[in-house]
């Protein structure tokens, strides 16, 4: 009886205090530990990449904005070719309902006269093949590219002084908010790649 009582396993309590068999492992627990680990696994790799992804959606899609909006611009120009300028300016204000007598009609009208085909033609030329550049860029920063981030941190340091002289010659604040925006995207960008760079990560 003594020998007997000693070789027999005894009971071990699960988390509930209710008793197991020997060898039995406790549900509870095993559940516990599954869900932690999965939970780890889960947390660890998805919470940085999501603000990389977020911040490079955003500007890729800035860049992208800039795009449309340059080619409407060279579109815009190339139509304007050969056409009497002054003629679409005076449609454009009667259009808009805009008194034509007032000061900045006249400015635009006076300017609108030094304006050639030749100017339109390569005001267009280099607008399409800006949005052309932008498109390279937002695609690629959507994309999460590293080259395209190298691309951007290159021409964006290139830009800014031409955008600084530009609004030193001329203040506005379409300039400043263009020139604000440029700056922290360059500042955005040479974040992710020094972090990367720290965490030799691709």
């Amino acid at each position: 009886m003594g020998v007997a009582r000693l070789c027999t396993p005894p009971l071990t309590k699960s988390e509930n205090d209710l008793p197991l068999s020997p060898g039995m492992q406790d549900p509870a627990r095993e559940r516990g530990r599954g869900t932690e680990g999965v939970a780890v696994w889960r947390a660890d790799p998805a919470g940085p990449r999501m603000g990389h992804s977020r911040g490079l959606l955003l500007v890729g899609l800035f860049k992208l904005s800039k795009a449309v909006f340059f080619t409407a611009v060279g579109a815009g120009a190339l139509h304007l070719v050969n056409r009497d300028l002054g003629s679409v300016l005076l449609h454009v204000i009667d259009a808009l309902g805009i008194d034509p007598e007032r000061h900045f009609v006249t400015v635009l009208l006076n300017h609108v006269e030094f304006i050639d085909p030749h100017e339109l033609r390569k005001a267009g030329v280099l607008s399409f093949l800006y949005a052309t550049v932008c498109v390279v860029e937002g695609a690629g920063l959507v994309l999460e590219k590293r080259w395209a981030e190298y691309f951007t941190v290159i021409l964006t340091v290139a830009g800014l002084p031409w955008e600084g002289f530009e609004l030193l010659r001329k203040f506005s604040s379409y300039k400043l908010a263009l020139l604000a925006i440029n700056f922290g995207v360059l500042l955005y960008l040479l974040w992710i790649l020094k972090r990367r760079k720290a965490g030799g990560g691709s």
